[in-house]
């Protein structure tokens, strides 16, 4: 693996030298690519576009995301700020990489999330939209460009993660197969009629799965927290290291996410009747409201009522955008019928 790591560092180098004038733009790229962007500004963006594509984003985000914690809780993959460090291979010779705020992630590294859940979330998209051109137009040529786009996007995000420090090539290449794989399978499979029940019992078991999965592997004697460990001792700035990049973290928005799906379900089944002018008006609410509870600080301490308060944060999202948005906008715009 030390050949493999190496041949990836020697790539982030010369991503750098070669583009750092564009650092801002990686950044962004990097940020579009994080799988909190699935739930914050991809799933109100389907949804109200097209109602079942967007529960179809919600679910597959969640789903791909938890995979993707259990895959790297197996793989232990490196994180190239780390291993230079750890490896003692560039001692008298260091490579002239920089790191970034959005770098010092403390999980595993193997498979890229954020290229595992962009490829799975966007392929609900880009899937939907391909199918609704090629009925609209009979052009294979046509339908075709989502695709087209969908590789730039992933070849995008890939690199950004490459040039941050972030990952190394073969994880983002793992993450972004595994992705479109994961895509494929859950599209077809979305719970959008499923009963209250069914979205408790998966957010629970899904939570129950993953802590029974951490404490076994703990009573084997795998220290899971070894990339924690790591990340404070070679991020360049320790107020780099956030709480919400720690496996836990996806681990409740994944649980909350599908919670406040099944609610959102629930209290609303079948969505509000909305025009596609009042759908516009609510993309817009919703992401001016989903953009304040995002940015809504949490204490970090204790832990527990972060990772509790996490998990509320992210039961509130489908909450937003199905339910109490939708339901204001459709007020506003049925009494002004009636007026």
């Amino acid at each position: 693996m030390d050949a493999l790591h190496t041949h990836g560092v020697a790539m982030a180098q010369r991503l750098q030298l070669q583009t750092m004038g564009q650092e801002k733009l990686w950044q962004v790229v990097t940020h579009m690519g994080d799988p909190k962007a699935a739930f914050l500004l991809v799933f109100p963006l389907t949804y109200f576009v097209h109602r079942r594509s967007g529960v179809a984003v919600l679910w597959v985000a969640a789903v791909s995301e938890w995979l993707n914690l259990v895959f790297k809780w197996f793989l232990f993959g490196e994180r190239p700020f780390w291993w230079i460090g750890e490896s003692r291979l560039f001692v008298n010779n260091p490579p002239k990489v920089h790191q970034f705020a959005s770098t010092c992630e403390t999980g595993p590294g193997s498979p890229s999330g954020h290229a595992m859940v962009t490829a799975a979330v966007w392929w609900v998209v880009v899937s939907s939209s391909g199918s609704f051109l090629y009925a609209r137009s009979q052009s294979l040529l046509l339908a075709s460009l989502p695709y087209l786009l969908y590789i730039v996007m992933l070849v995008t995000v890939g690199l950004s993660r490459i040039f941050i420090l972030a990952h190394f090539p073969h994880q983002v290449v793992a993450g972004s197969i595994t992705g479109i794989i994961l895509g494929v399978v859950l599209s077809s499979r979305v719970p959008s009629e499923r009963p209250l029940l069914f979205h408790v019992c998966s957010s629970l078991g899904l939570l129950l799965t993953a802590l029974l999965l951490h404490a076994g592997l703990e009573q084997l004697g795998i220290n899971l927290s070894w990339s924690i460990a790591l990340a404070n001792k070679w991020c360049a700035h320790p107020e780099w290291i956030r709480l919400d990049t720690v496996p836990f973290s996806s681990l409740t928005r994944d649980c909350g996410a599908i919670l406040g799906l099944g609610l959102s379900q629930y209290w609303k089944p079948g969505g509000w009747p909305l025009p596609r002018a009042p759908r516009a008006l609510c993309l817009a609410l919703s992401s001016m409201v989903l953009y304040h509870i995002n940015r809504f600080p949490l204490p970090v301490q204790p832990q527990a009522l972060f990772y509790g308060l996490f998990f509320v944060k992210f039961i509130m999202v489908p909450q937003v955008v199905m339910v109490l948005v939708p339901g204001f906008v459709h007020l506003l715009t049925d009494k002004k019928k009636k007026d």
